[in-house]
């Protein structure tokens, strides 16, 4: 199984995913008539994000954490990177596997850092090393090191702790990366920008990872390839989320999908691939005069103005720099929500709908202002996605009747060839 040497160097290569083969892979529990996963096959491509979703008590997760042999299997082979490892040491295993799960499993005694480096730790990486991981890791996710290197869990919020799960996951730079639902626990606005930031890491790392959740909406946005897996791990449809959205496989599938498929296709689209428009900012240091003239130039009716880190702060409009007196601390409208460039334009249309101002803006990994996507682009978008639906169903529509017309034709000349035939051989008898 390829993983990355413990290089001290700084010219260490970062490991990229690995295949993943499921060959027959069963568990069965002592006392149970049926197995709790039943022989599933599957071939997991190196880079690759598929996500496992389907019914509780489906053996989702059984299945998902018999790769890393947390559960060991009954029967059936796991090979990762062409390597079989299905009786290879697990403790060995679990080092070169990411592991990430709900309430971000964290040691509470543990500092941020320490948390963090415990793997690159075990596995041998000086601490220099690690010490220089564990910053490059932070950084990455998001979150300053400066800030939260000597954090405890319980000092960080609910997203920042399962950023730090993550991290920790990630830090020993595992070709796969195992995740069983690591986003369940937390609010759905944290949620929606955790989602945005495994996308965002996923452009960067290119691990191959395995994603489980019950979510399908989740399953959309997040999955290169999605399984549906029925009772027992059984595989229901194992495809793109296009596909799954626009050709179930059978009744259960759509059962997953439910109403509205071409809506949940917004989860396929990114705030990236649409239009992202400059606005005029001003920040909380610039002059209220100069702010104002700002406004009168710009020809808009409001402002944007962003803190001392280039992050969106308030919306200002005109009205509320006449009533300032001097001071914008109770001045204009506060950002609620915002969006990335790897949101859906579900995200983003559900952003501007709550807001109801018409717009939402986009940040980057820090926080900081980098546009607006408005209403008018989100809602083409929309109707970009519903004719191309429609005409879809069309084009399938027209290839189903030429495939009965097909189907009738040749059934008319096999009655009229065997008329003929019963024809002649009267004749001949005559």
């Amino acid at each position: 199984m390829p993983t990355p040497a413990p290089d001290e160097g700084d010219g260490a290569r970062a490991a990229t995913g690995a295949t993943i083969r499921l060959e027959n892979l069963t568990k069965r529990y002592p006392g149970s008539s049926e197995p709790a996963v039943d022989s599933v096959n599957m071939e997991i491509n190196a880079g690759e994000l598929v996500v496992f979703v389907g019914p509780s008590g489906c053996g989702k997760s059984t299945t998902l954490k018999m790769i890393n042999r947390l559960i060991e299997p009954s029967g059936g082979r796991i090979r990762i990177g062409g390597e079989d490892v299905t009786h290879m040491d697990p403790v060995k295993l679990r080092r070169k596997i990411g592991y990430a799960i709900q309430s971000s499993g964290l040691f509470p005694h543990m500092t941020v850092a320490q948390n963090i480096g415990l793997v690159p730790k075990m596995v041998g990486w000086s601490k220099a090393r690690t010490a220089e991981r564990v910053e490059e890791m932070l950084d990455l996710v998001g979150l300053d090191p400066g800030e939260f290197h000597g954090r405890y869990p319980r000092q960080l919020s609910g997203g920042q702790q399962q950023r730090v799960g993550v991290a920790r996951a990630l830090a020993a730079d595992p070709p796969v990366l195992l995740m069983d639902e690591p986003f369940g626990a937390v609010d759905p606005i944290t949620r929606d920008h955790l989602q945005d930031e495994l996308i965002r890491l996923q452009h960067e790392l290119h691990k191959t990872i395995v994603f489980v959740t019950h979510d399908f909406d989740e399953a959309i946005k997040l999955g290169d390839r999605i399984a549906v897996l029925r009772e027992r791990s059984h595989i229901a449809q194992f495809d793109t989320p296009e596909a799954i959205l626009t050709n179930p496989a059978d009744d259960f599938v759509s059962g997953f999908v439910g109403a509205g498929a071409a809506l949940k296709r917004l989860n396929l689209t990114r705030v990236r691939d649409v239009e992202i428009t400059d606005y005029p900012t001003v920040t909380v240091d610039d002059p209220l005069q100069e702010i104002f003239n700002r406004v009168r130039a710009s020809g808009t009716n409001e402002i944007l103005l962003l803190d001392r880190r280039g992050r969106p702060y308030k919306w200002l409009r005109r009205g509320d720099l006449m009533r300032a007196r001097g001071s914008l601390a109770r001045a204009g409208t506060l950002v609620n929500d915002t969006v990335t460039r790897d949101a859906t334009l579900r995200d983003a249309l559900e952003a501007v709908l709550t807001d109801n101002a018409g717009r939402v803006v986009v940040t980057g990994r820090r926080g900081e202002y980098t546009g607006v996507v408005d209403m008018e682009t989100l809602m083409n978008s929309v109707h970009e996605l519903l004719e191309a639906d429609r005409l879809e169903a069309m084009e399938n529509q027209h290839e189903l009747e030429e495939a009965r017309g097909e189907q009738t034709r040749q059934a008319q000349e096999g009655v009229g060839g065997a008329a003929g035939g019963a024809g002649g051989g009267g004749e001949e008898r005559a």
